[in-house]
């Protein structure tokens, strides 16, 4: 099959063909190329980022096509690739060296290196030649900080504990206990994840459209089943949260039920196949890729271009550091929470592994 949906075959356009402004928006699509990166692109919770993604999605916004994203290995992949007519621009500032493509659109500051476009695609340039003004790179880098901060999320902030001496964590504590089970959790593992994610609002609204108390995405919810004008029903969130997690921990049986709940957190936040990726990186530098001390150290890595550009890393670049916070955050406050919550237990004596495990080695919180 070829890019655009046709065999070879039946396509009455030679592979070599560029696609001119006029086919791209009859056929409703931008393919672009380019490097995994957090200044070119990356997946970020189901969404799109980094900057040459961005600006390239903005231009296809203005076009009226939708965007899609080819990665490539390297610079000479994305050339040869474009010279094929397999994508219609490098959304990437290659060096001005390669010889048989057009140059045009987005340029670094000395116009040494820019995107490109197949050579006998003059439209496409030109357009890209129109819609480009400097200024939108410091303008787009502006707005990406904005989406990566707290900022961009729409919550009312709650207290952590709503009555300390009393041992209540939240409104919603025995939506926590019935669920829970769901997930093999312990009830306050869960609390401790929701405050993390919204701070117990269930208005709450990322500007990817994570919603409600576990900050459900849309295409997650359809998934599981929740219809999308139920994500903000706390109960219905949270039971959709729990049957998640649930699917979370099937893809770690390999890992021993001491670790898996920090595994299954990470991925939560961060996905399963940026976590699948640190552990192969732990692997191959001789660690244990089922110890969640040593695979969180990899999870920082795959921030840094040795290392999310390694052979065994099929996922690309991720921020890592965020994930790391973001267990370490969870599992402060659950610690705090089988502190001070009285009268607890999850409504079915249930205790989680990793709680056993806890009474036989200290946690490194």
């Amino acid at each position: 099959m070829t890019p655009w949906g046709t065999s070879i075959g039946e396509d009455s356009i030679p592979a070599s063909s560029s696609f001119g402004m006029s086919d791209i928006q009859n056929n409703g699509e931008l393919i672009m190329l380019t490097l995994s990166g957090p200044e070119s692109y990356y997946d970020y919770h189901g969404h799109g980022m980094g900057l040459q993604y961005l600006l390239c999605e903005k231009f296809a916004e203005k076009i009226g096509v939708s965007l899609r994203v080819e990665v490539c290995k390297d610079t000479t992949e994305m050339v040869e690739r474009l010279k094929r007519g397999e994508a219609d621009v490098i959304a990437y500032q290659i060096p001005k060296s390669f010889r048989g493509i057009r140059y045009a659109g987005v340029s670094d500051a000395s116009h040494k290196s820019q995107w490109a476009v197949q050579a006998d695609n003059q439209e496409l340039a030109d357009s890209l030649n129109q819609w480009f003004k400097p200024g939108m790179v410091a303008k787009m880098k502006k707005e990406e900080n904005f989406l990566l901060s707290t900022r961009s999320i729409t919550r009312h902030v709650y207290s952590p504990m709503l009555d300390r001496s009393g041992g209540v964590i939240s409104h919603y504590d025995h939506l926590f206990r019935r669920y829970a089970p769901l997930a093999r959790w312990d009830w306050r593992l869960l609390a401790a994840q929701c405050y993390q994610e919204s701070t117990f609002d269930p208005k709450a609204r990322s500007w990817a459209g994570a919603c409600g108390l576990m900050q459900i995405m849309p295409s997650t919810a359809d998934h599981l089943g929740l219809s999308r004008d139920n994500l903000h029903d706390p109960e219905q969130n949270i039971a959709a949260a729990a049957k998640y997690i649930r699917e979370l921990n099937t893809h770690f049986q390999d890992v021993p039920s001491a670790e898996r709940t920090l595994f299954v957190l990470a991925s939560y936040n961060g996905g399963y196949f940026h976590i699948r990726d640190a552990m192969a990186l732990a692997t191959k530098h001789g660690q244990n890729a089922h110890s969640w001390a040593h695979v969180r150290e990899y999870v920082l890595k795959l921030g840094s271009a040795p290392y999310y550009n390694d052979p065994v890393v099929k996922h690309g670049y991720m921020r890592g550091y965020e994930t790391v916070d973001y267990v370490d955050r969870i599992r402060a406050r659950w610690a705090q929470y089988r502190g001070v919550a009285a009268g607890g237990g999850s409504g079915a004596g249930f205790i989680t592994q990793p709680e056993r495990a806890q009474r036989k080695y200290k946690w490194h919180l």
